[in-house]
């Protein structure tokens, strides 16, 4: 490993996973695609609600309710308890941007120690990075689930500072969400915005050190 690289922090759901195939789950028990956006940020509302009042429930359990929620004024084709557990284990086959394992394997061959930090769980992750054949470059897979609340909270990244054994200041959290990386910042990690999308960041955010469209992007940054 260099030592002059960061320690490198992922965020897992939309920054490593692509969920646009969640879209179809919802079709396929009869809901309208659109309801997975709906269903996504309903579920980070209600787990940051729950990390600002200093608690903590898991991400599946969160999950399911507002799914619940949601479903009860749709004409599902399948009964309601079915219909959330085939929404639910779409997460499980959930694959990795087309950028990840190019990016992820030279960020490593950079030097860096790869590691992820997800509100959601440790095996979702592990799943997705052994389909990809990455999962080797990483070399722990972390979640909240083992810290005292989501991120953006900064004690989960605190936790994730004291489980790879290094100082905030020598981490890097890469994102797709400006909250994480707002977060992220304010708990004294640097940061990268991975915006895929060309989108706009919040000027109410803390400004990301690095911004790329990809990963490998990144690894030409860093190495710069």
């Amino acid at each position: 490993m260099n030592p002059a690289m960061p320690v490198i922090v992922f965020d897992v759901n939309e920054t490593l996973s692509d969920m646009s195939p969640m879209e179809n789950r919802f079709v396929e028990v009869g809901a309208p695609g659109y309801l997975a956006r709906i269903w996504f940020a309903s579920l980070l509302r209600d787990g940051f609600a729950l990390a600002a009042s200093g608690g903590s429930v898991r991400f599946s359990v969160v999950g399911a309710e507002i799914l619940r929620a949601l479903f009860r004024d749709v004409a599902l084709t399948r009964p309601i308890d079915e219909a959330i557990n085939h929404v639910l284990d779409g997460l499980g086959a959930l694959r990795v941007h087309p950028d990840v394992a190019d990016g992820v394997r030279a960020l490593k061959d950079a030097g860096c120690r790869l590691a992820t930090l997800s509100n959601g769980s440790a095996q979702l992750a592990q799943t997705m990075l052994t389909a990809a054949a990455i999962r080797t470059d990483f070399e722990a897979l972390l979640t909240v689930e083992d810290a005292p609340q989501w991120k953006p909270v900064g004690s989960a990244y605190q936790y994730a500072a004291e489980a790879l054994g290094v100082r905030p200041a020598d981490m890097l959290l890469v994102a797709v969400h400006p909250w994480d990386i707002h977060g992220a910042a304010r708990a004294g990690l640097r940061t990268a915005w991975l915006n895929r999308t060309d989108a706009l960041y919040p000027s109410y955010f803390a400004t990301p050190d690095y911004t790329v469209p990809n990963l490998s992007e990144l690894a030409e940054r860093l190495q710069a």
